[in-house]
């Protein structure tokens, strides 16, 4: 292919990208990375690693299919995740790699050095497929990674590895983390380079006292085979931890001091403070009402306290950016040379970003006014100015804003004000470009480069604005908002069926979730869709709702949020019910016919709806319930319950187990049996309840599947085909 063709192909794939349903989290995830000079990004094609430089988009392969092809081998690396070293002459390379929990961590990783086109595997001695979270060291001459829970240090021109732990089993656990860490604070990656490359700081994490649940594979062979797991059931304590240096000369280890049981506390980042060898350590008291930020000295491992903060419910942890990356890490966000942080709170009712000082000056509250950041998008230092996502009007929608850095300037809307919906931003390390991104309930979702400072698309042809034509499309969703008997007001929105008459009465299907952990109300594409549901609802004669409680992170301030604190079971739940009976006065609503549905913490709800209020709720369909709180995880369920040796009675009086003699409707309840995360266990206890007050139910468990049931062949098209019959059969569709 001559270079004039493929440049044009590759001009014609950015079109079909930044117009085909295609999000930021699509564009910008492993496959995609922006130079360090922040003008030109890097992006995995057919061709392999192409450059585009902006702003005219040039294109050019900069590591082609044959430097991807390991000596003696025939076909190229499949590279799942790359990054660049510090001074971009080495890339590191993600391949065959294999999940663990929730995304693929475990792989095997190579180095190509640019400037030779020298490509080495690194770790080779090491099993297949064992090495986590590679990293080139600042110096460009070393790489770090993880690989059966031990931390090794390879030198790249030599090839010579050195292990600087030892002592990891599967319980001992270094440079990574336990299953709840992961799952509860987005922690995997577990340890930083020094900036000098002469030591590497590590989390370890001892979870030899925490009790094993056993989950049982009795397919995959004539004997069943038990599936060990360190979990940590709520009431029970947490796994030991400790943050430790270890250098890389001499693989000893100085462990940091921080003050407090290693078992009744979590350390949940630790990061190098940028141009020195001094550690900041953030540390949460068991319950994550109280966070402590601590400077430690590697050399002696002193520690010094600088910061502190409580919350009478739990104090949030903000995550920058997707968790659900390969490169996703709970760093501090830094500035002036790393003499402060911005540090997001609500502690004045709204969540907020301050200027907090490593040196002892007073903080500064930056954003204020009655409403809630909701996240980080760039920091312009030489104009002063901070770049976030809020929505002071919508708690439905995103939009970039900016205000200055000394606390002393307006809020100002940056996003178009054209565009109402959720917008969402990727910007350049300089801050001279950025992705853009846009959807709405009624415009598929679309990306476009854009100048930030005048947030104007490189290519005005292909701008999100001058396209708006071919992405706006008609949607039967519509927001609304309801008002309860106890004067709350929740959004939601509402698919009315195709053919709606308003003088006929027709079945209402509502979808929840109603936890802390995500709302379901947001205007974005897609809203208003039945992933579950095989056909189309509102052709069928559906009505559709989805409506967020009090509890849901929305950003409607502290109050609003933190109100479920001991409350999740009860609070969430009644606000659903109080709504729906509101919805249940509209005269074209069928109350013989009302369903409600949810996965995870929204089969729970589906449960607690169903067994509470059975005269509202006819139908339920939950999949992948918690039947009984006592059986989930420590930290989420005390960092939003508290601790059961506390205040035992909200555990129970907020499990749908305990409402279970209440069954009066219909419910079909899901469950995968090798669920790591809502142990199947609450399928058997919920069960057994039902079966004790003689209560019918449908149940359907799939074996081996794990919270997302999707494992196994034919499992996706099985479970919708239950649950559209079932809704079908119990919930008739139509007009009456």
């Amino acid at each position: 292919m001559n270079i004039s063709k493929f440049t044009q192909k590759l001009k014609s794939t950015l079109v079909f990208l930044l117009f085909i349903a295609l999000s930021i989290q699509g564009f910008s995830q492993n496959g995609f990375k922006w130079s360090n000079d922040g003008k030109s990004y890097y992006s995995i094609q057919s061709e392999g690693i192409v450059q585009y430089t902006l702003p005219n988009n040039e294109a050019k392969v900069l590591i082609s299919k044959e430097q991807l092809t390991p000596k003696n081998g025939n076909t190229p690396l499949e590279v799942n995740y790359f990054k660049f070293s510090n001074d971009e002459q080495k890339v590191l390379l993600f391949t065959n790699t294999k999940r663990v929990w929730r995304i693929n961590t475990k792989g095997d990783y190579w180095v190509l050095n640019l400037a030779t086109g020298a490509l080495q595997q690194i770790g080779k001695t090491l099993p297949e497929s064992s090495l986590m979270f590679a990293k080139i060291s600042p110096n460009g001459k070393l790489a770090a990674y993880v690989s059966d829970n031990n931390i090794y240090v390879e030198d790249l021109s030599t090839s010579k590895i050195k292990a600087l732990t030892t002592d990891g089993t599967a319980t001992l656990i270094n440079g990574t983390f336990d299953w709840v860490y992961e799952e509860e604070f987005a922690c995997r990656d577990g340890f930083r380079w020094s900036p000098d490359s002469e030591s590497i700081a590590y989390w370890q994490i001892d979870a030899s006292d925490i009790k094993k649940f056993y989950m049982i594979n009795n397919t995959d062979s004539i004997y069943s085979q038990i599936i060990p797991l360190e979990y940590p059931k709520v009431g029970e304590s947490p796994s030991a931890c400790k943050v430790g240096v270890v250098s890389v000369d001499d693989a000893k280890t100085t462990w940091i001091n921080i003050p407090g049981d290693v078992r009744q506390h979590y350390l949940v980042r630790m990061e190098f403070i940028p141009s020195t060898e001094k550690l900041l350590i953030q540390q949460l008291n068991r319950k994550q009402n109280q966070s402590k930020l601590f400077i430690a000295e590697p050399k002696t491992g002193a520690s010094k306290l600088i910061q502190e903060e409580k919350d009478a419910a739990w104090v949030d942890i903000y995550q920058a950016g997707n968790k659900y990356t390969v490169d996703f890490t709970n760093n501090f966000i830094w500035y002036n040379n790393g003499k402060n942080i911005l540090w997001a709170t609500e502690k004045d009712g709204w969540r907020h970003l301050y200027n907090v000082s490593l040196e002892g000056e007073k903080e500064q509250l930056i954003t204020k006014g009655n409403y809630d950041f909701i996240d980080l998008s760039y920091i312009d230092i030489k104009n002063g100015y901070v770049y976030f996502m809020a929505s002071p009007n919508n708690a439905t929608q995103s939009y970039l804003y900016k205000t200055k850095l000394n606390g002393k300037g307006k809020l100002e809307l940056v996003s178009p004000k054209t565009l109402e919906g959720t917008h969402e931003y990727n910007v350049s390390p300089t801050g001279a470009f950025a992705i853009h991104s846009f959807s709405n309930h009624f415009t598929k979702p679309a990306s476009e480069l854009i100048t930030f400072a005048n947030h104007q698309p490189i290519n005005a042809e292909y701008g999100i604005e001058a396209n708006l034509s071919k992405l706006v499309e008609k949607s039967k969703v519509e927001f609304f908002k309801v008002t309860t008997a106890e004067g709350v007001e929740m959004d939601g929105w509402m698919v009315k069926p195709t053919n709606f008459d308003a003088s006929k009465k027709y079945p209402v299907v509502f979808y929840v979730y109603t936890e802390p952990a995500s709302t379901t109300v947001n205007d974005s594409y897609g809203a208003g869709r039945n992933r579950n549901y095989v056909g189309n609802m509102a052709e069928d004669g559906y009505i559709y709702i989805s409506l967020d409680n009090r509890g849901t992170p929305a950003p409607k301030g502290r109050e609003w949020r933190k109100s479920i604190y001991r409350n999740i079971g009860q609070i969430n739940i009644k606000d659903q019910a109080m709504a729906a009976k509101e919805i249940l006065k509209w005269n074209f609503v069928d109350p013989e016919r009302i369903a409600v549905w949810g996965h995870s913490g929204g089969g729970s709800a589906t449960l607690n709806l169903m067994f509470q209020y059975p005269e509202i709720y006819k139908t339920g369909i939950s999949i992948a319930a918690i039947s009984n709180q006592l059986t989930y995880d420590n930290i989420y369920q005390e960092r939003y319950m508290g601790l059961p040796q506390e205040n035992l009675e909200d555990f129970v009086s907020g499990s749908p187990v305990t409402y279970a003699k209440n069954l009066a409707g219909n419910l079909l309840y899901i469950h995968g049996t090798g669920d790591d995360n809502v142990h199947y266990q609450n399928a058997e206890i919920l069960v057994n309840e039902l079966v004790k007050h003689n209560k019918q139910f449908q149940f359907m468990p799939y074996p081996n599947r794990t919270h997302g049931i999707r494992e196994g062949e034919g499992t996706t098209e099985h479970l919708r085909t239950l649950f559209t019959n079932y809704l079908k059969t119990y919930c008739p569709p139509g007009a009456r």
